[in-house]
C-alpha cells in the first residue's frame, strides 16, 4: 500500500518549484508549501507557457488559482518552441523550458523538480536501451548544479503512486496531459507498456531499476572524482591540453577526459564521434599536423602536440577599422583586447584593422621588408590566431601585427618610452 510522504525537508534557501499543474509537481508544490520553515526561507513557482498544446491559457490559469489559493507567488513564462531545431519537438520543449528556469533562478537557489522514482526507472530503461555507459545510467541525479543555484529533486525516490495517494488524500487538483496517452515517444511506450508488463512477474522493477541508477552514479562520482585530477594533469592551459599526456592515459579514460574537458568548457556535448575522430586522427597526427574535429559551433584542433577547444570562427571581420591612440585598452570583436603598457598615448594615433592577406613590414635592421604571413608563421603564433591579429597602421604603413611583429619605427618609439603593446586574442 502507498505511505504517506515524509515531511518535506527544511532548506535553509529559498527554493523556486517548477510547476506544470500536472500531478507530480501539484504534489511537490503542495509538499513544500506545508514547511512552514521552507515558507520562510523563501518558496515560489514558475509555470513555462509552451504553447503547444489548445489548452496550455487554460492550463496556465489553473497554476495561477493554485498559487493563489495555496499564497505562492507564481510566475508564468511564455516561450516559443523551434520545430525545426532538428532534435524533434519534446527535445526542443525541454531546452526551451531549462533555459527559462535558468533566467529566473536567483544566486544561491534551488530549483525543484518533481521527478519521482518512476521517472528514473523510466529514464534508466531509455538510457540502457541506448547503450550508454556508467555516465548515462547514472540517469537522473537528485542534485546538480544549475544556472545561478542548483537542481534538487526531493522526490527520486518515492513511487509515483505514493504521489497519487497523496493528491487522494489532501483532495489536489491537477491538469493531464492529453500526450501523456500516447505511446509515440519511448518514455510513453515504456510507461505504458513496457513496465506494466515487467511489474507483472517483477512487483519491483522500478525500485530495482532506480537502485542500478543509484549505483551507477556512485560510481560515476568515483571517476569523476579520478577523471578531475587526470585531466588537471593533462591541461596546459585552459582550453589546451597536451597530447603525449593525454596518450599516456588509458583509451577509455581518454574517452572521458575528452568529454569531461569539454563539458566543463560549458559547450555542447562531445559526441561519440568527436571522440573517435580524435582517437583515429588528431592524437596520432604528425607534430606539424592541423588536424581537427567540429561540431555544433564548437571545433577541436590539433597544432605543435597539443589539442586546442575553440568556437568556429574567431578572426576578425574583415570591414573592422577603428583608429586608436592607445590611451585606454581597446576591446577588439572576437573578444580579446590590445593595450598600450608603460605609455599614456601612443605618439601618434594609428589605424587598426584586421589581416586581408599579402602584408609587408620592414623591421628593425632590415633594409628590406618582409612578408607578414611569413613572419607570423616564425612567431609561432597557432594558425587560428594569425587570423585575429590586429593590424596596425601609421600613414597607411603596416606598423605593427599585434604584439608579435613591430616594424622599425614603432619599436624604437616604443622602446624609447619603455612602453610596450599587449594582444590579447579572444578565446572559446
Amino acid at each position: 500500500m502507498p505511505t504517506a510522504l515524509p515531511p518535506a525537508p527544511d532548506l535553509p534557501a529559498p527554493v523556486l518549484v517548477g510547476f506544470s499543474g500536472g500531478l507530480d509537481s501539484t504534489v511537490l508544490l503542495h509538499w513544500l508549501a506545508q514547511s512552514p520553515a521552507q515558507r520562510g526561507a523563501g518558496l515560489h513557482a514558475v509555470h513555462v507557457h509552451h504553447g503547444l498544446q489548445a489548452d496550455a491559457d487554460r492550463w496556465a490559469a489553473h497554476c495561477e488559482a493554485i498559487c493563489a489559493a495555496w499564497s505562492i507567488p507564481l510566475q508564468v513564462i511564455r516561450v516559443a518552441v523551434p520545430r525545426d531545431s532538428g532534435a524533434g519537438l519534446e527535445a526542443a520543449a525541454r531546452h526551451v523550458r531549462r533555459e527559462a528556469f535558468a533566467r529566473v533562478l536567483r544566486e544561491g537557489e534551488h530549483l525543484a523538480l518533481a521527478h519521482h522514482r518512476d521517472d528514473q526507472a523510466e529514464t534508466f530503461l531509455l538510457r540502457a536501451l541506448r547503450g550508454s555507459g556508467v555516465d548515462g545510467l547514472a540517469a537522473i541525479r537528485a542534485h546538480a548544479p544549475f544556472g545561478a543555484g542548483s537542481i534538487w529533486r526531493p522526490l527520486l525516490q518515492i513511487p509515483r503512486s505514493d504521489l497519487r495517494a497523496h493528491a487522494a488524500t489532501h483532495g489536489l487538483e491537477w491538469i493531464e496531459d492529453p500526450s501523456n496517452a500516447s505511446d509515440v515517444a519511448d518514455r510513453n511506450f515504456l510507461r505504458l507498456h513496457v513496465l506494466p508488463l515487467l511489474q507483472q512477474r517483477w512487483p519491483q522493477a522500478d525500485a530495482a531499476f532506480a537502485r542500478s541508477a543509484e549505483l551507477s552514479a556512485q560510481a560515476q562520482r568515483l571517476l569523476d572524482a579520478s577523471d578531475h585530477d587526470a585531466l588537471r594533469r593533462c591541461t596546459v592551459s585552459p582550453g589546451v591540453l597536451d597530447c603525449a599526456k593525454l596518450q599516456r592515459q588509458p583509451r577509455e579514460r581518454r574517452a572521458r577526459l575528452l568529454r569531461q574537458w569539454v563539458r566543463s568548457a560549458g559547450q555542447p556535448p562531445l559526441p561519440a564521434a568527436g571522440v573517435q575522430a580524435i582517437e583515429r586522427e588528431l592524437l596520432p597526427a604528425a607534430q606539424d599536423a592541423d588536424a581537427q574535429f567540429a561540431w555544433q559551433g564548437v571545433r577541436i584542433r590539433r597544432w605543435r602536440g597539443h589539442l586546442y577547444l575553440l568556437p568556429m570562427a574567431l578572426a576578425l571581420p574583415l570591414d573592422w577599422s577603428v583608429h586608436w591612440d592607445g590611451a585606454s585598452p581597446l576591446a577588439l570583436p572576437d573578444g580579446g583586447e590590445l593595450a598600450l603598457i608603460g605609455a599614456q598615448r601612443l605618439g601618434e594615433p594609428v589605424q587598426v584593422s584586421a589581416r586581408r592577406g599579402g602584408e609587408r613590414i620592414q623591421l628593425r635592421g632590415r633594409s628590406h621588408s618582409h612578408a607578414l604571413k611569413d613572419l607570423l608563421q616564425q612567431s609561432g603564433l597557432p594558425p587560428w590566431q594569425r587570423r585575429q591579429v590586429p593590424l596596425l597602421y601609421a600613414d597607411q604603413v603596416l606598423v605593427a601585427a599585434g604584439d608579435q611583429v613591430i616594424a622599425a619605427p614603432l619599436q624604437q618609439w616604443l622602446d624609447e618610452q619603455h612602453a610596450r603593446l599587449r594582444w590579447t586574442p579572444g578565446a572559446a
